[in-house]
């Protein structure tokens, strides 16, 4: 018996919906009893079927959270006139698609951080200064106004780097725009903790750039983030962070975590 209930957390899938059925059909994860699953943002893009991959997690009802990534706002971006598609993007079916406005209103209800069971899940990071309880209530303002009436307007404003580091009295498209790039794009800060953006390969700590989870003093350094969004950092296991982004769009690994043991399943993506 374990107090905590079988939830299995997903690293990015970014259309790769047969690794993802193959995952899902895996004896350890299709004997468990009753399990959920959590899906750390990304469900969507580059990868060869990304209609596939947002049905296939939408058709899990409640059984199922994400929390959104990069690439799943920037569908909503494109849908909204507010981003131009990518060369690489495989968003194209998703906005063909019959009932496309239900699946963008489905991605544009999910949230940006989600807490249960002692670990916070978010796609990218957390930065210093913010706790679990900052960042959830930080994250809330964003999907408020994601969900709302004026969301195309609103995403307008979502695109830049700057600020690059968090201040209370910040206010409109400027601390929307840290509070989702803090929780959708950071890997790495400076030494005062501000985001720094151009270093997307491997994370470095050479005492003016390191990783957002190693960030002296960080305020949720107490607790379990789990999140995905750096390929390149790989599968990494701390009792204070979990990456789960194996780069399967890349041709290496969809990778499962159960949350009470922390058993893994992986499933080669190759053929992806």
């Amino acid at each position: 018996m374990t107090s905590t209930p079988s939830i299995w957390i997903i690293g990015d899938l970014q259309g790769c919906s047969k690794p993802l059925h193959a995952l899902l059909d895996h004896p350890d994860i299709a004997n468990d009893t009753d399990p959920t699953f959590w899906f750390a943002g990304d469900l969507i893009n580059r990868g060869p079927d990304s209609l596939g991959a947002l049905r296939t997690v939408i058709e899990l009802g409640d059984k199922a959270v994400s929390v959104l990534g990069n690439h799943d706002l920037h569908l909503l971006g494109v849908a909204a006139g507010a981003r131009k598609p990518g060369k690489s993007d495989t968003l194209q079916a998703i906005l063909d698609a019959p009932d496309a406005q239900e699946l963008i209103d489905w991605i544009r209800h999910c949230p940006l951080a989600h807490y249960e069971h002692g670990h916070l899940m978010v796609h990218a990071g957390v930065l210093p200064k913010w706790d679990v309880a900052k960042t959830l209530s930080l994250a809330a303002e964003v999907e408020s106004t994601l969900r709302g009436l004026d969301w195309k307007e609103n995403l307008r404003d979502m695109y830049g780097n700057e600020p690059s580091h968090w201040k209370d009295e910040l206010h409109g498209a400027k601390r929307m725009r840290v509070i989702i790039n803090a929780l959708t794009r950071m890997r790495m800060c400076n030494a005062r903790g501000h985001m720094e953006f151009s270093h997307k390969g491997a994370p470095i700590n050479n005492g003016e750039l390191m990783p957002w989870f190693d960030i002296p003093n960080r305020m949720t350094s107490g607790d379990t983030i789990v999140f995905g969004h750096w390929s390149t950092l790989g599968l990494m296991m701390r009792p204070d962070v979990v990456c789960l982004d194996t780069g399967c769009v890349w041709g290496r690994q969809l990778t499962a975590m159960r949350l009470h043991d922390r058993k893994l399943v992986q499933i080669q993506c190759s053929d992806c």
